[in-house]
């Protein structure tokens, strides 16, 4: 009843200043007019002496501008107590407006009194009431005016936003992204700052949400101009490997050995250099040959990944990693290559498992295979081997042969003494063809890379699911601590799970440390939502009726960042997270922002790049190009050498009597 009572009374004071006001605008009409009021009579003695007494106490009178500001002052008074009933049709535009108008019209019209008495005065009179009129409707709806109407903001973006990083923390590790994010109606300056990428990058969007022009890109850049040693698989060759060589050229000097850049593309054997992944240097265990046959086979049957124990899954494998081995052991390894290995493998299979049981430590491997063929499973082991002979056989290129048989460089790319900036490059054309023998690179690097005292490496993989890269859960979990940044590019984690199976999709969604994602939709948006985590936001409710409207406010825990908006993200703008260190603490590790880009510059960079240049020349004598006969030349002699190794092994078994019995078994 006290509130009640307390409402009464501040009503009836703002009725009563409101008069007071109402009162002094006729009074200044009295004052100002007073010839236009003589002349018709209309001037009682008492108001006149009423006026002058108090002109003399408080001087309202000496100006029209006086007494307008003091009676406006009341009205404005008088408005801010009124309760009127909440509309939200109701704008600050309109209240702007009808405040324009009832000023112009109430202040701007003194010249008016300058002019003869009549129409003018009458003029005065009109536009001074119209002008109070019009001010006093724009109090009215100040009043009325729905203050704090979340309603407007339809999509929640002021109960979205949030504080993020500000400052710039830089490391000699550190990649920095400057961003330009949303935050309480305005948009602030901010920095994404990877202070650690050891733990691990991942990056997904879907096809042009911008992950290499604002991510992928910075990794490269930032991380040449720190001396990192690189690997970059270049799925669409030679975007990337074109701006880290560019790169590499400027800032040499961040090294304390200069590194060597070399390519790896199998497409133009001008601009490619030559490896052999499976170099017998770096074999020091059966075990590193069934890791690169296991590579190679489910790089070529990605149906397998998931069918991982099969019986017609790892025979060949067992098949390809004996093969291996064996040219490991054979004259100290000098045939021991990919091309070597296709080669042998298509040799008859009684030539070739007779040549594989002389030697002890390949017996026991192949008992499977020895039983299927000393039990008269004919059909069994044609299978187990076709099996293996089938997916290889498109591999089978001269091109490809001539890259992978050479050792122009070793993929020990993190050699403090030799570091290297490596490109390997990939064709969507032909992905199907190259994924083996470029998923048996990258199993071999991981294997080489991480290790301990080598110079600090970064490894930028874009389009992950092109290829089946064997380890790489395993390097993400232990490479930190050996200074490897791993920065991984791909779609989204359904393609993941797609390619690499639920398993290791999930270890790799789950240990990566650092994630930027762009546009993404279904499943991945909702588990990125659910990692960022909720905010306490508010909610209002709004109640009409007839006489009143009510709003209340209330608050409740939702997501920081919805699916909805990660999967209607533009061009360039990503959300993520990033970790910290325990000397460089960053309390907002969560973003969502857009990360600035220098469009122009970054243009303008790219029409100055140099081409990679031509690695190999295979000019003749007389200054022909003869390319394609010396690429032929090295295929064939491949295939002589395969032949030879075949042919003096079978002489050598047959003059040896301890194997007199892998003879009868042949025959």
């Amino acid at each position: 009843m006290q509130g009640e009572d307390d409402l009464r009374g501040l009503a009836k004071i703002m009725a009563f200043m409101r008069a007071v006001s109402i009162l002094l605008v006729l009074m200044h009409f009295y004052w100002f007019c007073y010839g236009f009021f003589a002349e018709r009579g209309w001037t009682p003695e008492i108001i006149g002496k009423i006026l002058a007494n108090f002109n003399r106490t408080a001087g309202l009178f000496e100006h029209t501008l006086y007494t307008k500001i003091f009676a406006l002052l009341l009205l404005a008074l008088s408005c801010l107590g009124t309760k009127g009933v909440k509309d939200e049709k109701i704008t600050w535009g309109k209240i702007y407006i009808a405040l324009t108008i009832g000023f112009v019209l109430f202040f701007l019209n003194t010249s008016l009194l300058k002019l003869p008495a009549g129409i003018a005065t009458s003029l005065y009179i009109l536009t001074t009431s119209m002008g109070y009129i019009v001010l006093l409707m724009a109090g009215v709806w100040m009043s009325r005016l729905l203050r704090n109407n979340l309603m407007e903001d339809a999509f929640n973006n002021e109960n979205e936003s949030f504080q993020q990083e500000t400052r710039l923390i830089e490391n000699e590790h550190s990649v920095n992204l400057p961003t330009k994010f949303y935050y309480k109606g305005k948009w602030n300056d901010g920095y994404i700052n990877v202070v650690n990428p050891y733990r691990a990058t991942a990056c997904c969007g879907l096809p042009g949400a911008g992950k290499s022009w604002a991510v992928i890109n910075n990794y490269i850049k930032q991380h040449i101009e720190k001396g990192f040693a690189m690997y970059i698989y270049d799925f669409k060759f030679d975007d990337l490997s074109t701006i880290a060589y560019n790169h590499l050229l400027k800032h040499a000097n961040k090294y304390k050995v200069k590194p060597k850049f070399y390519v790896i593309n199998f497409d133009d054997p001008h601009r490619s250099h030559r490896c052999n992944p499976i170099n017998p240097a770096f074999m020091t265990d059966i075990s590193d040959a069934y890791e690169a046959a296991y590579t190679i086979m489910l790089n070529l049957n990605r149906t397998w990944i998931s069918k991982q124990g099969d019986f017609f899954v790892e025979s060949p494998i067992v098949l390809l990693t004996a093969i291996i081995w064996y040219l490991k052991i054979y004259k100290n390894g000098m045939y021991c290559t990919f091309p070597h290995t296709i080669e042998l493998l298509n040799k008859k299979y009684e030539d070739l498992f007779t040549i594989l049981t002389s030697y002890p430590e390949l017996e026991n491997y192949l008992s499977a295979f020895m039983d299927a063929w000393q039990g008269g499973a004919a059909e069994q082991l044609q299978g187990q081997i076709a099996s293996a002979k089938i997916p290889l056989s498109r591999v089978i290129s001269p091109q490809l042969y001539w890259t992978m048989s050479g050792d122009d460089f070793s993929l020990d790319i993190n050699n403090p003494e030799e570091p290297k900036v490596l490109c390997v490059g990939n064709n969507p054309d032909r992905q199907n063809i190259y994924s083996a023998a470029l998923g048996l690179y990258n199993s071999r690097i991981v294997k080489l890379i991480n290790k301990k005292y080598q110079l600090k490496c970064s490894v930028i993989v874009d389009e992950l699911s092109s290829i089946f890269w064997m380890g790489l859960s395993n390097l993400i979990a232990t490479a930190r601590s050996n200074l490897i940044s791993v920065c991984l590019g791909f779609q989204d984690f359904s393609q993941l799970s797609r390619d690499y199976g639920d398993k290791e999709a999930r270890v790799v969604q789950n240990i990566v440390g650092n994630i930027f994602s762009g546009q993404v939709v279904g499943e991945t948006a909702k588990n990125l939502s659910e990692r960022f985590g909720k905010v306490l936001q508010k909610r209002q409710s709004i109640s009409i009726n007839r006489n009143d409207k009510s709003t209340s406010i209330s608050t409740q825990m939702d997501s920081l960042i919805p699916a909805s908006k990660i999967s209607t993200l533009s061009q360039g703008h990503f959300v993520g997270a990033v970790t910290d260190n325990f000397d460089e603490r960053i309390e907002q590790k969560i973003f969502h922002a857009e990360i600035v880009v220098d469009n122009d510059k970054v243009i303008s960079e790219m029409k100055a790049y140099k081409k990679i240049p031509q690695i190999r020349s295979f000019t003749d004598e007389y200054g022909n190009d003869n390319m394609k006969q010396v690429i032929e030349a090295n295929y064939r002699q491949i295939k002589v050498d395969v032949v030879q190794i075949v042919e003096s092994e079978l002489e050598r078994i047959k003059n040896d009597p301890n194997l007199q019995h892998l003879i009868q078994q042949r025959q």
